[in-house]
């Protein structure tokens, strides 16, 4: 069958290449550079890199969250995030608060400028994404969905559930 240039069929997308799936492979590392781009801008000009702007995302995604669940959801080891936590402490973008049942628990709030930052560094992000979504169109971004949460290992699918529902 020759290549039509056309996006493939569904039933032939159950048979991929090696060559389409470096294609994906590649589009995937592309669109994850256009994706992070505006964000790095804004944290290099205040010395801070991606860990920094994980752990923002997730404590304003789940405030209060415990710093032992934030080592769960990011999948890094305590000396990296408590390095990344450190500084967003003392740059006073974070607050530590001692847990009420467990004085062992340390909660984890967004300060008044860590809001701020967070905020900048989403709605670039949610600029591109909504720009890309709407270029691709309802059934493209339902695809792109399921695409992503099927590559999701078991682990990292069930924090992603627990944030699609809510949770912490």
């Amino acid at each position: 069958m020759a290549d039509s240039g056309g996006p493939p069929s569904g039933e032939s997308l159950l048979f991929l290449t090696d060559d389409q799936l470096r294609k994906a492979i590649e589009a995937m590392f592309f669109a994850y550079r256009g994706f992070t781009a505006d964000p790095d801008r804004i944290l290099s000009e205040k010395g801070y890199g991606r860990a920094h702007h994980r752990a923002v995302h997730f404590i304003n995604r789940s405030p209060g969250t415990t710093v032992n669940n934030l080592l769960s959801i990011l999948g890094v080891t305590k000396q990296s995030l408590n390095r990344v936590l450190r500084t967003l402490i003392s740059d006073g973008l974070v607050e530590s608060r001692v847990g009420k049942q467990d004085k062992r628990e340390r909660h984890l709030f967004l300060t008044e400028p860590g809001e701020v930052l967070e905020r900048a560094l989403s709605d670039a992000q949610r600029d591109r994404m909504r720009s890309a979504f709407r270029r691709a169109g309802p059934d493209a971004v339902s695809g792109f969905r399921q695409v992503l949460e099927a590559m999701m290992d078991a682990d990292t699918a069930r924090h992603y559930k627990r944030l699609k529902e809510g949770g912490a």
